[in-house]
Formats: C-alpha cells, sequence, structure tokens
C-alpha cells in the first residue's frame, strides 16, 4: 500500500483514519511531519487490533489532543514509538495506548514541563506493562497531568518520577496507579517530602 501522510499541520487531519479497521496490518513506516496541528492524529489507528508496530513519529511542535487515542485498543502492539518531544500541549498524549493489552516497552518521556492532561489515561489497561517510563518533570501548567496515567495496568510494579509537589495538595495525579500490582518499586526524588503512599 502506497503512502502519503505528510499534511499533519492540518487540524483533525487524519482523525480516525484507520479507526477499528480490526484486519488492518500494513500500515505507514512513518508519520514524517514534525509540526503538529490540533487532534491532527486522534484515534487514528484505534481498534487496530491486528497492527504490531508503529509509525515513525518524528514530531517535536504538538498541538493540544495531536496524538489522543490514537492507538488505543491496538492489542497486538508490543512496543511504542519513540516521543521526542519535550514542549508538550494539553492533552497530547491522552489515551495514546489505552487499552494496549500487549504492550511492554513504552516510550522515553523526556519532558520536563507538562501541560494539562498531557498523560492523562496514555497507558491506561496496559495489562502487560511492568516498568512504567522515567517521569522526569518536575512541574508544570494547569493540572491532570498524569491522572489515570497507570490505572489498571495490573503488572505494573516499578516507577519512577521526579516530581516534587505534595500529591495529597494538587490534581495530577488522580487514580494514576489505581489497580497496579501491589508489590513493587516507587523511586522519587530525594527532594521529596512525602512518602511514596501519599503517591499511590
Amino acid at each position: 500500500m502506497n503512502y502519503s501522510l505528510s499534511l499533519a499541520n492540518k487540524g483533525q487531519a487524519f482523525r480516525s483514519l484507520f479507526s477499528n479497521c480490526k484486519a488492518l496490518t500494513d500500515i505507514p513506516p512513518i508519520l514524517p511531519a514534525t509540526t503538529l496541528a490540533y487532534e491532527c492524529y486522534i484515534d487514528m489507528f484505534n481498534g487496530c487490533t491486528g497492527i504490531t508496530r508503529t509509525p515513525k513519529l518524528p514530531a517535536t511542535k504538538l498541538e493540544g489532543s495531536c496524538y489522543s487515542g490514537m492507538f488505543k485498543g491496538c492489542t497486538s502492539l508490543e512496543e511504542a514509538p519513540e516521543l521526542p518531544a519535550t514542549t508538550l500541549s494539553g492533552n497530547c498524549y491522552f489515551q495514546m495506548f489505552e487499552g494496549c493489552t500487549s504492550l511492554k516497552y513504552p516510550p522515553k518521556l523526556p519532558a520536563t514541563t507538562l501541560e494539562h492532561g498531557c498523560y492523562a489515561s496514555m497507558f491506561l489497561g496496559c495489562t502487560s506493562l511492568t516498568h512504567a517510563p522515567e517521569l522526569p518533570a518536575l512541574t508544570g501548567n494547569n493540572k491532570y497531568w498524569y491522572n489515570r496515567m497507570f490505572k489498571n495496568c495490573t503488572n505494573l510494579n516499578y516507577v519512577k518520577a521526579m516530581f516534587t509537589a505534595d500529591p495529597t495538595t494538587t490534581e495530577f495525579l488522580t487514580e494514576w496507579l489505581s489497580g497496579v500490582s501491589e508489590t513493587g518499586t516507587f523511586v522519587k526524588n530525594a527532594s521529596a517530602t512525602w512518602t511514596n503512599e501519599q503517591a499511590g
């Protein structure tokens, strides 16, 4: 199949393009756009249960909800693509891999400043995930950065998060570790004054 998918500077350009194409296995090797528009890839491969790999995603300039739900429900997907952006936008990765029950290898998340809801529900229900990607961000704008991020990741047993804000007085961790493994390792910033129990 011949693809030409380089117009992601147009809002909702590829919204739900292959959504629920359960027999789809031949996908583009790369989505070459480096500057994304609002909701440009939202739900693009949602429910594509036959895909085992993803396109390369080289974008470094993101707009709101650009990757939202992109691979949601891709139950055969084991490895996530690299996500090199360090400047995020609101809800940019919302539900990106939700329900990817075979996902074992998450992407690195290099951003150090977060935006509203940027990682919310990103890996919700990824039951094969055992190690979370390191979360180096110290601060961010607005709220809800990690809400439900790893909810129901039943085998998740390692998390490293560098935020220092008291999780009991903020609104960015709602249910983020709800339903993960009951035993495991949580690594926090040495400057954090709260306990690990307060983070979960």
